[in-house]
């Protein structure tokens, strides 16, 4: 989590965003249902030379082996997707929207931006290169470039990716995308993991199995992964 010192014009902002992260998560009633309204964080077609699909959202075997510490805010759950790219390939908005926060308070470092969307929906683009050019207050369309992907590890060679979550306004409740964003997540989900899918719990063997079926999140919630028979098991046996 990185602060940076804020202008005057900014404090408005950031007064706006403070608020949001103590404010009681949006009931279902005030957030907009999944529609495909969304469209991707890219341009032009996957590949192993432009971006793919890295680590899908929910109970992924990356996150149940970080789920105590990296992801324990978090019920233990990867709250986003992580889509691999060369450092510098320019993220574009998943739709129209403003933009709420240029590198606040959600990690996902070196650099992040936060746009609010219609229906109570925020997109996070984590990981960026370079701190973005937008400004807060800034009115974006979709497609429009808002930042760099980068390296969570900063190197541009160790772990070059963009995390995207979807989020209430509050900021309180986390959205798997895959039902906002039009996308061929079939074709996309057969290429590019750097994962080995997603974590079983041997007594409930097909709960949270697929792309689609992923639970939603709330911030600072008890572990859903907590497994008493899990499967691959915990690194040195250790749960």
């Amino acid at each position: 989590m990185r602060f940076r010192t804020l202008g005057a014009g900014a404090a408005l902002g950031a007064s706006a965003f403070a608020f949001a992260h103590y404010a009681p998560a949006l009931p279902d009633s005030a957030i907009a249902r999944p529609a495909q309204q969304f469209g991707l964080p890219f341009a032009g077609p996957p590949g192993p030379d432009t971006w793919m699909l890295g680590q899908g959202y929910g109970n992924t075997t990356g996150a149940y082996r970080q789920r105590r510490r990296t992801y324990g805010n978090l019920q233990g759950v990867h709250a986003g997707l992580d889509f691999s790219a060369p450092c510098g390939t320019p993220v574009r908005s998943i739709g129209d929207g403003t933009v709420a926060e240029v590198d606040g308070p959600h990690g996902s470092p070196p650099h992040n931006v936060v746009i609010n969307h219609a229906g109570n929906l925020s997109s996070l683009y984590g990981h960026l290169r370079v701190r973005s050019s937008l400004r807060v207050g800034q009115a974006v369309k979709r497609g429009d470039v808002i930042g760099q992907s980068g390296d969570s590890q900063e190197t541009c060679i160790s772990a070059p990716h963009l995390h995207l979550e979807l989020r209430d306004r509050s900021h309180q409740r986390f959205f798997n995308p895959l039902p906002y964003i039009r996308a061929d997540w079939d074709s996309l989900s057969l290429a590019g993991s750097f994962g080995r899918g997603y974590q079983y719990d041997l007594n409930a063997p097909r709960r949270w199995q697929t792309p689609e079926s992923q639970p939603e999140v709330r911030r600072g919630g008890a572990l859903l992964n907590e497994f008493a028979r899990p499967w691959p098991p915990a690194p040195g046996g250790g749960r």
